[in-house]
C-alpha cells in the first residue's frame, strides 16, 4: 500500500496523524445515519402537512437564510471593517467572536424578546412565561466577559 492510500491525514496537536479504516467507516456510518434521519424528517414533513404548510415552511426557511446572509453577515462585515481600522490588534479577534455569538443568539431570541405568540393563546399562562429580556441581558454580559477574558489572556 502506498503512503496515503486508505487513510486520511489530519493535523493534531502532535502534528499530522493517520486516520485509519475505523475513522473512515465511522464517517460513512454517521453520514448514512444523517441521511436517514433527514429522509425521515422530509417524509414526515411531506406526508403530514398540507401544501400550504409546506409553502409556509419553505418561506420561513428561505427567510432565515436571507436574514442571516444579508442582514447579519452584512452587519458583521461592516463592523469588522470598522474594527480593523480603529481597534488595536489584540481586540479584533475577541470582539469579532463576541459579535458573531451575540448576533446569532440575538436573532434566535427575537421571537422571545418580542413576545410573538402570546396573542395567539392569551388563556395559556405558561406560554412565554419568563423574563426573556433579563436572560438576553445576561447573555450580553457573559459575552462581554468572554471578550474581555480572551483579550487579556496571556500570550503563548
Amino acid at each position: 500500500m502506498n503512503a496515503g492510500e486508505g487513510t486520511d491525514v489530519a493535523d493534531g496537536p502532535g502534528g499530522p496523524r493517520q486516520v485509519g479504516q475505523v475513522g473512515q467507516v465511522g464517517r460513512v456510518v454517521l453520514g448514512a445515519l444523517g441521511v436517514l434521519v433527514l429522509g425521515y424528517g422530509l417524509f414526515l414533513l411531506v406526508s403530514r402537512r398540507s401544501f400550504g404548510d409546506l409553502v409556509d415552511a419553505g418561506l420561513w426557511l428561505a427567510g432565515g437564510v436571507l436574514v442571516h446572509d444579508v442582514l447579519l453577515s452584512g452587519l458583521l462585515i461592516a463592523l469588522g471593517a470598522a474594527a480593523a481600522r480603529w481597534l488595536p490588534g489584540r481586540w479584533r479577534g475577541p470582539l469579532a467572536g463576541g459579535l458573531v455569538v451575540l448576533g446569532s443568539l440575538t436573532l434566535l431570541a427575537v421571537p422571545f424578546l418580542g413576545g410573538f405568540g402570546r396573542a395567539n393563546a392569551p388563556d395559556n399562562p405558561t406560554l412565554l412565561d419568563r423574563d426573556y429580556l433579563a436572560g438576553w441581558l445576561l447573555l450580553v454580559a457573559l459575552t462581554a466577559l468572554g471578550v474581555l477574558l480572551a483579550r487579556y489572556r496571556p500570550r503563548r
